[in-house]
């Protein structure tokens, strides 16, 4: 084989075959497009031949459509320009160049198939596809850059990936997503130490090497910053850098480099000690002039030197403000390991140890502290080497839950000069640990001096000025290189890193610990602010509360995990197992406390959250039991009172999921926030066992959020509520992903008034279906489902093992047609026990079918509504048959059905038999007189063992009807306890809606100063002169608009009807603003008041924030207006009134937390009046403050 990767053919080979006209395709046979050659010389159209590579041969080898000669690899594409009769000596030069390429990808190939976790050794290869991560896009975030400390940006890899983070794979990073039509030449990725930058870099060239992907790119050129930084004080030119970095190349020429699509990759950043002065570096295009490596890299990046070559950076997030927005066409995030992919790390690395595997697993999610690490594949390596050495050598020992106790296991693990560590007695340790002291004091040194620089990366002079001497570091590293590294690189000089930003960390809290225990006031001086300065003087709370100040100063947090792990050290138990190599102190009951009471004081103080979540961190690694009731006291306090920013809601849901307890009730209205804000503080569902999110403005993505909840092992919810948000049927089909993983035992899902129609439902029942055990109450009120929704629900209802007990449909729009469904279901079913069917026209002729399955003996149904069904007297014969058979039923809502004193005489017939065990009875606005009420009595005396409760409310018994009803209170074994009768008279005693009716008038000192009030205060005209009004806090100053008296809190119903232009007509909370013109001072588009637009017999809503036309019913014209309000189910409804017509025009869902308003705002020439509905009665009759 050659050493371009040919394979021997019979073939002839070279130039003497090519074709005679050069200028053609030996593809297409058309002239040459975007021309390119391969090694043996014949040209092809670059999207020709890549299409015909596309389907190798079935030996999986690629050859040349013209001369038949195969390849093991696919050869590399040379650019070519068009044929001409000087071209020939080039294009020589050109095979030669492929050659070199070929060479130089076995290279790549050979350098990045594997990688190495820890100390080389045999067998300790990894091949790379094992472990790679996929990179996500980050939209919107290519002009900001997070400075916070880096283990608060876990909380962005805790989030499962929403529609606003398109995941891709590293090869597709220079690949427009959907919809852009620009180009992409220069990429940056971000991602925090140990998340996976470079191994995602490893891939990319590694499948580029093996001829996997981007065969567009003909050359790559990897210059990693940390050996660029050795030599950055030289000048130099690309062409001269390029071929030391890559001497097996010999691009000699600028002719050669130009004529080659290339790419650099400049990994590590955050790394570099480059200036990259892009204001003021001088501007180049010559790739052989010479000038500093900052000016060269400058003139890439900036597109100024070979503007056609692709740029990928790397870099930790604080660092990429050294690249200029503009000269980044993407960017990229490394995320790290979802929580499926930890478990496949562990098991992957303990493969041929199954149990062991899982018992990590099973550690590592209870500590979440460790659980949230574990995102950063580097703290699953460190996680797996102490545990398994934990679980494998002494079983007794107490096993790390925080993040000191794991670091402190690490470095005793791997500071043993043969690399083992067999879990000797304390005393065989501590002399370990003494033997090995200097130079790890040495290295803590070097890692506390370094931190406060940036500085990830050391060399020679770095070693030096810390007293480690080079041979010194050099055999140290080679017993310890999961801790302390050295790389041979460019001119074969030698670099020196920590493996991990927390081990460098981890070992600057250990020297910090250990100068002041050997009062080295020198090296604290940095952090001692308190008044008192000596050596013999300062306590260990001292030092704790002055380093906890020195970190709050800093801006990008890069002490914080400095000041928690020396929080931990403070511990008597920490301080045992670092005996040896730090001196143990003082660590009294009483100091702790005093210290958790500093930690507490300063929580109070006003501080970004970062840094006041690591004070939480910190009460963790001391393991005080009082993290959980710290942090509800924390969103108790006034902080939650207010406006919640951004940043506030990640740290608080980060928080709240790294808490060893879980929260009994997440409550998302309670937060004050934005609809990003709460989106950002959905990931605390995952920590709790009830999570109320109605009316929270979620949308489909929130339920992408939330399918991590339902489906993490173990999964605590077990209540969502997520009513009145507009997720429609393409977010509960992505809930129900959760839903139907075997992990979510989730029991109450409400889903009310969520925009559901059929093909939602059905994704959601056969996700329930497919996870049958757990779920007990399922709410879908208020949604378009129609008949087709009983269809999907009843082979449920009739499967033993779905053990469903609860199901709500009000408002579904179920007709006749559902009940035949249900009935079958209820005669089968052994497990429901109570359903909801209100407000939906079901009829006499279904309610008929209804209780034939209510009648069976197979039926357990409980509690049964039908309130709003359209019934009458019809229905009540039957009814009364189903309460005669059935034992079950314990309670029945019959309210709001025209069933009269006839109909209520039927159904007490059944009430009085003695196999009827009816305990609560509703029959509010049946318009049952005083003659009901007598049948009533009748039947509480011949059956008064069972029935407990009553409902009334809302007819009209009467003096006589009272008198009967109390005589059968007083019988000695009448057993009711509850009977209501409120609000009986004769206004209750009208048909529909207008049984709700109430009494309204506007109040003068709302009204503003162009609207006169007339009529007794029942209308309201615009006009051009100011009123003489008296200045008053509630009038409002710049919207025309006025509000009534009444507050209605409960069932109400009113009409108003206007002339002229035109008159918003709606319900608003008290507190609207009354000054302003913005969105919250009008009823109009804001989250205090629900209104309809009515002008010129057409009419329009704000529907999410958007003004959109109701369609105009067919009826004719009319301009009264009919508004029922139903609070506690939280909807208020707009219909159009023609005569004794109700036509709906359209219903707002939410959920009201406060009495409403009903309000008007007045169009310029016009007037609005409020209609009577119902009779004038006496106040002592009717309160209208409902």
């Amino acid at each position: 084989m050659s050493l371009s990767g040919e394979l021997d053919t019979e073939a002839n080979s070279g130039w003497s075959t090519l074709s005679e006209d050069q200028s053609r395709c030996a593809v297409c046979e058309q002239v040459l497009t975007d021309p390119v050659s391969i090694t043996c010389g014949h040209r092809f159209c670059r999207q020709c031949i890549t299409r015909y590579w596309e389907q190798p041969a079935p030996s999986g080898h690629y050859g040349c459509p013209r001369c038949r000669k195969r390849f093991r690899t696919r050869p590399v594409l040379l650019q070519l320009a068009e044929p001409n009769d000087d071209a020939r000596g080039s294009e020589n030069m050109d095979v030669s160049l492929q050659r070199a390429i070929v060479n130089h990808k076995a290279s790549l190939k050979r350098r990045y198939e594997c990688v190495i976790e820890g100390l080389l050794k045999a067998g300790s290869q990894t091949p790379l596809n094992r472990i790679y991560t996929e990179l996500y896009i980050t939209e919107g975030e290519s002009d900001g850059v997070n400075d916070e400390h880096e283990v608060w940006q876990l909380e962005t890899a805790c989030r499962t990936t929403t529609s606003h983070d398109t995941a891709i794979h590293c090869n597709d990073i220079f690949k427009p997503l959907a919809g852009q039509e620009r180009s992409i030449r220069t990429v940056l990725t971000k991602g925090i130490a140990g998340i996976g930058k470079t191994v995602s870099v490893q891939k990319f060239i590694l499948d580029w090497a093996e001829g996997k992907a981007n065969q567009d790119v003909e050359i790559i050129f990897v210059l990693p910053f940390r050996e660029l930084n050795l030599i950055k004080d030289l000048q130099y030119s690309l062409l001269r850098l390029l071929h030391d970095f890559h001497p097996e190349l010999d691009i000699g020429n600028a002719e050669k480099l130009a004529a080659c699509k290339a790419m650099f990759i400049f990994d590590g950043l955050d790394e570099s000690r480059i200036p990259l002065d892009f204001q003021c570096n001088k501007m180049m295009s010559d790739v052989t002039q010479t000038s500093s490596v900052d000016v060269l890299l400058t003139n890439l990046i900036k597109g100024n030197l070979l503007p056609s070559a692709l740029l990928w950076i790397t870099s930790r997030p604080a660092a990429t403000n050294q690249i200029p927005p503009e000269c980044v066409d993407q960017l990229t995030e490394v995320r790290g390991f979802n929580d499926p992919q930890k478990e496949e790390y562990f098991r992957k690395r303990f493969r041929d140890d199954e149990d062991l595997a899982n018992r990590i697993i099973s550690h590592i999610k209870t500590s979440r502290s460790l659980h949230v690490m574990c995102h950063m594949p580097v703290f699953c390596w460190i996680s797996a080497i102490v545990l398994e050495h934990m679980l494998s050598t002494d079983k007794r020992r107490e096993m790390p839950r925080t993040l000191t106790e794991t670091f402190t296991h690490f470095v005793l693990i791997h500071t043993m000069k043969d690399q083992k560590y067999h879990g000797k007695d304390e005393m065989d340790q501590q002399e370990l640990m003494e033997s090995d002291k200097e130079v790890l004091l040495k290295l803590g040194k070097l890692a506390f001096e370094h931190l406060e620089k940036g500085n990830l990366m050391f060399y020679e002079e770095d070693l030096n000025e810390c007293g480690i001497d080079v041979k010194e570091a050099s055999v140290y590293s080679g017993v310890c290189t999961q801790i302390f590294k050295e790389e041979s690189v460019l001119f074969q000089r030698v670099v020196y890193c920590f493996v991990h930003l927390n081990v460098q960390e981890f070992l600057s809290a250990v020297y910090v610990f250990h100068c002041y225990t050997t009062k080295n006031m020198d090296e604290l001086k940095p952090f001692l602010q308190a008044t008192r300065a000596t050596s013999e003087e300062l306590t260990l709370h001292e030092l704790l509360k002055s380093t906890v100040n020195k970190a709050l100063e800093s801006k990008t947090g890069h002490l914080d995990l400095v000041v928690r792990f020396l929080h931990g050290m403070s511990l008597e138990s920490n301080q045992k197992l670092l005996r040896g190599l730090v001196t143990q102190t003082e660590s009294s009951p009483e100091s702790v406390k005093k210290t958790i009471r500093s930690l507490k004081m300063m929580q109070s103080t006003n501080m970004s959250p970062e840094r006041c979540i690591n004070l939480f961190h910190c009460l963790i690694e001391m393991k005080t039991h009082s993290v959980q009731q710290e942090i509800e006291k924390y969103l108790r306090s006034e902080k939650r009172s207010k406006n919640l920013a951004l940043t506030y809601c990640s740290a608080l849901a980060y928080m709240l999921q790294i808490s060893e307890e879980v929260l009994e009730v997440f409550d998302l209205r309670k937060y004050k926030t934005s609809q990003e804000g709460r989106r950002r503080l959905l990931p605390a569902v995952r920590v709790c066992r009830k999570a109320l999110l109605a009316d929270c403005q979620l949308i489909e993505a929130s339920c992408e959020l939330l399918v991590s909840a339902l489906s993490s092992n173990p999964s605590h919810l077990r209540e969502l509520d997520m009513s009145d948000n507009d997720l429609l049927d393409s977010g509960v089909k992505l809930l129900s992903a959760g839903l139907g993983n075997p992990h979510c035992k989730l029991e109450t899902l409400k889903l009310s008034g969520c925009g559901v129609t059929e093909e939602g439902c059905a994704a959601l029942v056969s996700a329930l279906r497919s996870n049958p055990y757990h779920l007990r109450e399922l709410d879908l009120s208020d949604n378009h489902l129609g008949d087709s929704i009983v269809q999907h629900v009843s082979p449920g209802l009739e499967d033993s093992i779905w053990r469903l007990e609860i199901l709500r449909l009000p408002g579904c729009k179920l007709t006749e047609a559902s009940c035949e469904v249900l009935a079958s279901a209820l005669s089968s079913s052994s497990h429901l026990r109570e359903l909801d069917l209100s407000n939906n026209d079901l009829l006499d002729s279904g309610v008929k079918l209804l209780f034939a399955g209510l009648g069976n003996s197979q039926c357990k149904l409980e509690i049964l509504s039908l309130p709003g069904c359209k019934l009458t007297e019809a229905s009540c014969e039957v009814l009364a048959s189903a309460l005669s058979s059935s034992s079950h039923l314990r309670e029945l809502d019959l309210s709001n059905n025209d069933l009269l004193d006839s109909g209520v005489k039927l159904l007490f017939a059944g009430l009085g038999n003695s196999q009827c065990k009816l305990e609560i009875l509703r029959l509010a606005f049946c318009e049952v007189t005083e003659e009901g009420c007598a049948s009533l009595a009748s039947a509480l005396k011949s059956n008064p063992s069972h029935l407990r409760e009553l409902d009334l409310s809302y007819n009209h018994p009467g003096d006589s009807g009272l008198r009967l009803l109390s005589a059968g209170l007083e019988d000695p074994h009448c057993r009711l306890e509850k009977l209501n009768v409120e609000r009986g008279g004769q206004y209750a005693i009208k048909h529909g809606l207008r049984k709700y009716g109430c009494v309204l008038t506007l109040d003068p000192n709302t009204a503003h100063r162009n609207l006169s009030l007339s009529e007794e205060n029942r209308k309201v005209t615009w006009g051009t002169e100011e009123q003489p009004y008296p200045d008053h806090p509630e009038r409002f100053q710049d919207f025309d608009q006025v509000l009534c008296r009444e507050g209605l809190s409960g069932l109400c119903y009113w009409e108003v009807e206007w002339s002229g232009r035109g008159a918003h007509i709606g319900v608003t909370y008290k507190g609207i603003n009354r000054s302003g013109r913005g969105d919250d001072s009008g009823l109009g588009p804001c989250d205090k008041a629900w209104c309809l637009v009515c002008c010129d017999d057409h009419y329009m809503a704000w529907i999410n924030n958007k003004l959109t036309t109701i369609p105009s019913p067919s009826s004719p014209p009319s301009n009264r207006v009919g508004l029922y309000l139903d609070w506690p189910a939280g909807t208020m409804s707009f219909y159009k009134v023609c005569s004794d017509t109700l036509t709906h025009l359209y219903t707002f869902y939410t959920t009201f937390t406060e009495p409403l308003y009903p309000g008007l705002f007045v169009w310029c020439y016009s007037s609005v009046s409020l209609c009577q509905v119902v009779a004038p009665v006496s106040k002592t009759q009717h309160d209208v403050s409902l």
